[in-house]
Parts: C-alpha cells; sequence; structure tokens
C-alpha cells in the first residue's frame, strides 16, 4: 500500500511544477466563456489538438450561442467531422446553445449546477469551465490527472469523483487555482500512459510508483546528432578510418601477389627407386 502524502510533500510537488510553469494554461483555443464551453464539450474522447483543428474555423463563424444554434446540427456537423462522435456532439452544441438563449439570456452560467444541466455538460466539463472561464479553483479530473493522482499516490481513487475529492483534501489552498493545468500537462508529456518518462520528472523523489523508468535522460530528450567514431570524416582531405583499414588490406594483398610472381615455386624432383 502507498504511503499517503504530507502536508509538507503536497507542497513541495505543487511548488516543483509551479517553478517549472508559473502561468499554466489550457491548451484548448477559445475566444469567450461560450466556445470555451463548446471546446470543452468537443474534447471527450478527442485530443486538445484535433478540437483546436475543428474549432478554429467553427469559432469563426459561430462565437455566441445565436450564431451556433442557427447553423444547426448538420451545420455545427460540417465542422466538426473530423472528432470522433461528431454526430452527437453536434446535437448536444445546438442543443446547449438553446438552452443558453431560453433560460441564461444567452451567457454561459457560473453555477456548477445549471452548468451540468446543460446538453453535453458533466461535472468534468462544468469543473474545467468553472475554473478557466470564472477563475474557481476547482479541479476537473479527466484521464490524465486519474493516472498522476494514482500513480503518484497523490490522491488516488477508484473513480475520477474520489480522485477529485482526495485532489481537493491534499493540495495545498496556494496552488488550487492551477493545480487542474499542472496535473494535466504532467501527465500529458512526462507521467504518460505507456511508458513514463520518470528520468526527467522535476517530482520524481516524492513519487510513490514503484516502476519508476530508469533508461538514461538522454535516450527520451536527445538524438544522436554525431556519427560513431571511425565512420565519419576527421578533417577535409584525410583518409577515413574505415578506409585505411582498406587501403592497409589491399596493400597486403598487392603485396603477397608481387611476392607470388617473383619468386615462383621450385618444381619438385623425385629421387630415383632404388632397385631391389
Amino acid at each position: 500500500m502507498q504511503k499517503p502524502f504530507s502536508r509538507k510533500e503536497a507542497e513541495q510537488f505543487f511548488a516543483l511544477l509551479s517553478a517549472r510553469e508559473p502561468e499554466p494554461k489550457t491548451e484548448l483555443r477559445y475566444l469567450n466563456a461560450f466556445t470555451l464551453l463548446v471546446a470543452v464539450v468537443l474534447s471527450a474522447q478527442a485530443t486538445d489538438k484535433g478540437v483546436n483543428k475543428a474549432t478554429g474555423p467553427l469559432f469563426a463563424v459561430a462565437d455566441t450561442p445565436d450564431k451556433m444554434a442557427a447553423l444547426g446540427e448538420e451545420g455545427v456537423a460540417g465542422y466538426i467531422r473530423t472528432i470522433g462522435l461528431y454526430r452527437t456532439k453536434a446535437k448536444n452544441v445546438v442543443a446547449l446553445s438553446r438552452v443558453l438563449i431560453s433560460r441564461h439570456q444567452g451567457r454561459v452560467p457560473s453555477d456548477r449546477a445549471a452548468l451540468e444541466a446543460l446538453p453535453g455538460v458533466g461535472r468534468k466539463t462544468a469543473n474545467v469551465v468553472l475554473n478557466v472561464a470564472f477563475a474557481e479553483p476547482t479541479i476537473a479530473v479527466d484521464t490524465h490527472i486519474f493516472r498522476v493522482a494514482n500513480r503518484t499516490g497523490l490522491a488516488p481513487g477508484k473513480t475520477p469523483l474520489a480522485v477529485e475529492l482526495g485532489l481537493e483534501k491534499i493540495v495545498p489552498a496556494a496552488y488550487r487555482q492551477n493545480a487542474h493545468h499542472w496535473l494535466i500537462l504532467h501527465g500529458r508529456y512526462v507521467c504518460v500512459a505507456r511508458k513514463p518518462r520518470c528520468t526527467v520528472c522535476i517530482v520524481r523523489a516524492f513519487c510513490r510508483f514503484e516502476g519508476k523508468t530508469e533508461e538514461p535522460t538522454d535516450t527520451t530528450t536527445k538524438h544522436r546528432t554525431q556519427p560513431r567514431q571511425g565512420r565519419a570524416e576527421k578533417t577535409a582531405g584525410k583518409i577515413q578510418p574505415s578506409a585505411k583499414r582498406t587501403v592497409s588490406v589491399k596493400r597486403t594483398v598487392q603485396a603477397t601477389s608481387a611476392a607470388s610472381v617473383s619468386k615462383p615455386r621450385a618444381a619438385s624432383v623425385r629421387a630415383p627407386r632404388k632397385p631391389r
């Protein structure tokens, strides 16, 4: 069983993440609270990169609930076809736009219950919107945060809600606002799913994970830039080491051949047989 984090360890853990990325931001691109809400809804089971590629053209023509509702499901679907489950998501985006118009004067509510009542919006999406758009110290537990919290032992839990509640207890108040972003970025680029990059992890000393990878740092962060010694030209005009060996072998063969020509082997003469 993993040893629980102490308050001091949690403080040091987030202090290191903060020092590396003082002002973390979401990687989803948005223009306002509404486009943020739409982007997060579309990001379910999709990458931020894929969502950004689709929402760029979409938000250029529909950056308000009124414009999005006017596009209709087919219109929205045409912009987001590259995203998984695009038809269901298009339906939800248009539906939530209409609810915002009819119940919230076209504005995104800053209340969790009101957000979760919107079509296609769950607790995680509501937490992201509350944190990013309204500066609430919420923690949205996605697949990256769920993995980091359990693997490191920071806030182990069997469900996203259990992890969220655990993080709310252990994350120091001073780091609560940005904890969501730090943990996502750490899980996305360092504490990755298949082979965590433990050798470049700045919070490795606090991590409870027993299967830490031990590969040298340069195998994951650097590529060979110089050929191996003996295969490259040392300076212009000089023979490569491998070429020297070739020339040496050729000279030996030539010398042997010359010797065999200049000094032919003497013919063998048999001694006469003795009479019986």
